[in-house]
């Protein structure tokens, strides 16, 4: 089974076995589009391809889905467009270092240090923050740089950032993105990684998987810094090393050599105890609350079906 897909960085050709299932399809997708959540449209006008009404076991050539020699388009799908529509609040940061409840940690003896998280404000910039701390350093301008290298970069690249890809006319998406409250996701990553020249690594907290965004070409011998973000459905964070634990954020390192195997596996150590914790947020079934009427639902369809009939966009995870 051949296919194209399209994504922000071009087109890729899959090729899977006859026996390959939906969530094989969608790891691959994922792995040659370097989105970490993606919606697929194909055909002539493209119209939505929605993969999330199979279960990830069922054979792709079960489905009724006529895919072999089709071209797809991926488009980003992930906290910027769920938060933009719906204005979703994750639940209360469990980690507070007042009452002693600090992050996991996990000690890299390697590199003598420990490996930890680094928290970032929920204020809509948790991606340019998790970002800029560990290109940047420190600094009130940060978000505003980032967003606005963001904007720039769509602008120098109308063929490869248009509507199709953005959802939006590139013009406003540039407008869109600059504002203090529109949330970042695999685009901004990608641009910002591009930008900088080093990898970004994206740590699912859900399910583990490591979604790498401007890798360096096999067999170059190119030899780039990776940046490690911990993604948590809605929210992300940074990881750093902790020289000596000594626990100091000005003593912090955040960039490690992209060959680096070890702070990388350390790094998804550490992800798991998170995932042991719950530190995530199940976008596609977690139960939700509209917090304007009280409403109860399931899941980013449920949200968004409830949005289109009430008006309303006040979202939090339901509790008890």
């Amino acid at each position: 089974m051949r296919m194209r897909v399209r994504g922000p960085s071009g087109v890729a050709t899959l090729t899977l076995d006859d026996s390959a299932t939906v969530q094989e399809l969608q790891s691959v997708i994922s792995e040659k589009t370097s989105l970490p959540a993606f919606e697929l449209k194909s055909g002539y006008p493209p119209k939505a391809l929605d993969l999330a009404q199979f279960d990830g076991t069922v054979k792709l050539k079960d489905t009724g889905l006529k895919l072999d020699g089709e071209q797809l388009i991926a488009v980003a799908r992930d906290q910027s467009a769920t938060s933009d529509l719906l204005n979703l609040t994750r639940k209360p940061n469990p980690f507070d270092p007042a009452t002693g409840n600090d992050p996991p940690e996990v000690p890299v003896p390697t590199h003598a240090g420990v490996m930890i998280l680094r928290v970032m404000p929920d204020d809509n910039s948790c991606l340019f923050r998790a970002l800029g701390t560990a290109l940047m350093g420190d600094g009130l301008d940060i978000m505003h740089e980032l967003r606005a290298m963001v904007a720039q970069g769509i602008q120098t690249n109308p063929e490869l950032y248009n509507a199709a890809v953005l959802q939006k006319a590139p013009d406003a998406y540039c407008e869109w993105i600059q504002r203090e409250d529109s949330w970042g996701g695999g685009i901004e990553i990608g641009l910002i990684s591009q930008a900088f020249g080093v990898e970004v690594a994206s740590i699912n907290v859900q399910d583990l998987r490591v979604d790498k965004f401007n890798e360096a070409p096999l067999g170059s011998g190119e030899k780039r810094q990776r940046v490690i973000l911990v993604y948590s459905g809605i929210h992300y964070d940074t990881i750093a090393l902790s020289p000596d634990g000594c626990m100091v954020p000005e003593l912090d390192i955040k960039q490690f050599d992209s060959e680096d195997d070890i702070i990388l596996e350390k790094a998804r150590e550490l992800c798991a105890k998170l995932q042991a914790s719950h530190y995530y947020t199940d976008t596609a079934g977690f139960d939700l609350k509209c917090n304007i009427c009280g409403w109860m639902g399931k899941g980013e369809k449920g949200a968004t079906e409830h949005a289109k009939q009430t008006g309303h966009m006040n979202f939090g995870e339901a509790t008890g």
